[in-house]
């Protein structure tokens, strides 16, 4: 896709280039095996509200690796994903963990999973090991978790100075951090290092809600895993793919607020007719 150097707004007629729709030749496998780190015991919702995006964005598997307590949550709401290890197409990596009560055993499967190469995900609590990506990677931070990580390259900055200009940031980060940045906000920012600049506006104010940026890396983890291969010809499809989850996302909540308040689970359980209405 071409690189615009003003930001550009990301709508319907675009993001519905980017949904993958299965064939009668397809199975589960060709259609994108995701693998999924995330949840702890001190935040379990995290991985349920994913992998439940995830799950109902046309993702073919899941594979849910965490620990075991969280793993049984999942499994209770999600009963087709599997939860043993085996090959994926790519990674969601860090909602629901703490950076700071991160296991070292935990850390170590962090960075395996990073060192694959594959499409990944990296959020909240991995957001720390992001220099360790050996493959293409979209980070989804918000202000405060965009200042920390920065303050960790040696840029001195601030959350209330990220909100006053989120764009520049996002473009700052993406240059710095050498991924492609979806930096969350009222307006969602999209930057690549190839200079690729994307919005997403338009979500309902109720979406500001807990858990609603586990439901958005769902949904992104899934559009990575589906488009694998794409991603692999054509580097600047990551940029497409995280417009088109963010408006996903926000299409969603609207759907599942109709003008009122609404859960993140609510979400995630719009996503599939709003893809529909979207295809349409």
């Amino acid at each position: 896709m071409a690189k615009p150097r003003r930001w550009l707004e990301w709508e319907a007629a675009q993001a519905r280039d980017w949904i993958a729709v299965p064939q009668a030749t397809d199975d589960k496998y060709s259609r994108g095996v995701l693998g999924v780190r995330t949840g702890s015991t001190a935040y379990p919702g995290a991985a349920v509200l994913g992998v439940e995006a995830a799950s109902r964005t046309g993702v073919g598997m899941v594979r849910y690796l965490g620990p075991k307590r969280v793993s049984s949550l999942v499994l209770q709401r999600r009963p087709e994903v599997v939860t043993a290890d085996g090959r994926v197409q790519a990674w969601l990596l860090g909602s629901g963990m703490d950076a700071a009560a991160r296991s070292d055993e935990e850390t170590a499967r962090l960075r395996k999973a990073l060192k694959q190469g594959l499409p990944t995900v990296v959020d909240a609590g991995a957001l720390d090991l992001v220099g360790g990506t050996a493959g293409p990677t979209v980070i989804t931070p918000h202000f405060r978790e965009l200042a920390g990580l920065l303050g960790r390259s040696g840029q001195t900055v601030t959350a209330d100075q990220i909100a006053g200009d989120p764009g520049e940031w996002a473009v700052r980060a993406s240059s710095a951090l050498g991924c492609t940045v979806l930096l969350k906000g009222s307006v969602t920012h999209i930057a690549s290092p190839s200079g690729i600049r994307l919005t997403v506006s338009g979500a309902p104010a109720w979406l500001a809600t807990a858990g609603s940026g586990d439901v958005l890396a769902g949904i992104l983890g899934a559009l990575l895993a589906t488009h694998s291969a794409r991603i692999e010809a054509d580097a600047d499809a990551l940029a497409a793919l995280t417009a088109t989850a963010a408006f996903v996302h926000a299409a969603a909540a609207h759907r599942a607020s109709a003008g009122g308040p609404l859960v993140a689970l609510d979400v995630a359980e719009a996503v599939p007719a709003t893809l529909s209405a979207l295809l349409a």
